[in-house]
């Protein structure tokens, strides 16, 4: 062979030199990539303790959201308001999406949306209550930033069923007359409380009726706002029966009620199970005996562990203008979120003048109460011309006694 054919010695040790060489530099930056990934702190998930600020015109609120996965892969949450007592409330929806959470919590009204950041570490986003946006930015919680959630106080044993209990203590006093709202609760403890009620107010209470369906009484009975606070004589917390019987007790021993019972017609509304069915949570077993309905603004309703007869109750006592008559044929107590735009007519039982409604409405303002109904919970309220309801005549009542 010549030596145009074959390559010298010398020539192919620079080459194998040179493809070493190559070698060595691609295998060193193969291995500084792989160990930059491996020091590179891990993506973590959405699920974990996540934590911040609600800074609220009355107060700042430190909320603590807590993410799981569920059994079949879905996402649950509980979110903890821990200076308003840290008790436990449940997303009823949530989702994680392109870096977008997104829960609610429909018994408070409650909407959340937020975007993760690059480096999972925060959700920058807005809580709206209502119509109340506010911006809340909730960082992860770690072990040593975490902040302890209160213990949610033990709740009260119920009273014996057949107990029949009496207050112990009553006091009844003229309400402050800048006081506003009204207010019927029950205590830790089984203590009874109302806030400017009227008389009229505690006879709807105790004995399920309507303004309609209380005649004779004076006019004072309906304008005098008092606030009681009574100490049952049997520990426990009372379920309906006992605390409609408390207040039964309290007309008669200090206000001197009495009345007979009749039945007329009049006008109503009567409540039945739309097409469809009803679109209702059902109650937890361990919700307790008493019920809890309350308004977070007009026509925003909060229903929870309620029977049919409790949501009529309060409709035709705050709400309405005539008695509402339960035809739903449902047993057992449910929660449910129920909003409307009222009219004129409405929250009359609650001495609220609703403004007329305005000529240009909102475009994502609630249906009117009727269609709400329907909607939202899957019930029917129908007005009927006459329909047989009991009333209450009365034939005596005094101002309340001294304490």
């Amino acid at each position: 062979m010549t030596s145009s054919h074959v390559a010298s010695q010398p020539s192919l040790r620079k080459l194998a030199r040179a493809c070493l060489a190559s070698v060595i530099v691609a295998m060193v930056a193969f291995l500084a990539s792989w160990t930059a990934m491996a020091q590179a702190p891990a993506s973590k998930g959405i699920e974990d303790s996540w934590q911040g600020t609600l800074h609220t015109p009355q107060k700042d609120l430190r909320t603590v959201l807590k993410i799981s996965q569920g059994a079949e892969g879905s996402l649950t949450a509980t979110m903890y308001s821990i200076d308003q007592g840290g008790q436990g409330m449940k997303a009823s929806s949530i989702s994680f999406q392109d870096g977008t959470l997104k829960y609610a919590i429909q018994m408070l009204d409650l909407t959340y949306e937020g975007k993760l950041s690059a480096d999972s570490k925060s959700i920058t986003g807005t809580v709206t209550q209502g119509d109340h946006p506010l911006p809340l930015v909730f960082e992860r919680a770690t072990p040593e930033t975490a902040w302890a959630i209160p213990e949610a106080p033990k709740p009260t044993p119920p009273m014996p069923a057949d107990a029949k209990p009496v207050f112990d203590v009553l006091t009844i006093k003229p309400s402050r007359p800048e006081q506003q709202g009204k207010l019927f609760s029950v205590r830790p403890g089984g203590q009874f409380v109302t806030v400017n009620t009227t008389l009229l107010d505690l006879i709807k209470f105790a004995y399920g009726v309507q303004d309609k369906q209380v005649l004779n009484l004076p006019d004072w009975a309906s304008s005098q706002k008092y606030d009681l606070n009574g100490k049952p004589d049997i520990p426990g917390m009372p379920n309906p029966d006992q605390l409609r019987s408390l207040v039964k007790q309290a007309l008669g021993d200090r206000f001197q009620f009495k009345f007979h019972e009749d039945k007329k017609e009049m006008p109503a509304y009567v409540l039945f199970v739309a097409k469809g069915g009803e679109k209702m949570q059902k109650a937890p077993a361990d919700a307790g005996s008493l019920p809890a309905l309350f308004f977070r603004g007009l026509g925003v309703l909060t229903v929870n562990n309620a029977t049919m007869e409790d949501f009529c109750h309060l409709m035709q006592s705050a709400v309405l203008d005539r008695p509402v008559v339960d035809e739903s044929e449902l047993q057992g107590r449910y929660n449910f979120l129920l909003k409307w735009t009222p009219d004129e007519s409405q929250f009359g039982g609650m001495g609220i003048k609703v403004p007329p409604p305005s000529d240009t409405p909102a475009a994502d303002a609630p249906p009117p109460l009727y269609t709400a109904i329907t909607e939202q919970i899957g019930l029917r309220l129908e007005s009927m011309s006459k329909a047989p309801v009991k009333v209450l005549e009365v034939d005596h009542v005094d101002l309340p006694s001294a304490n």
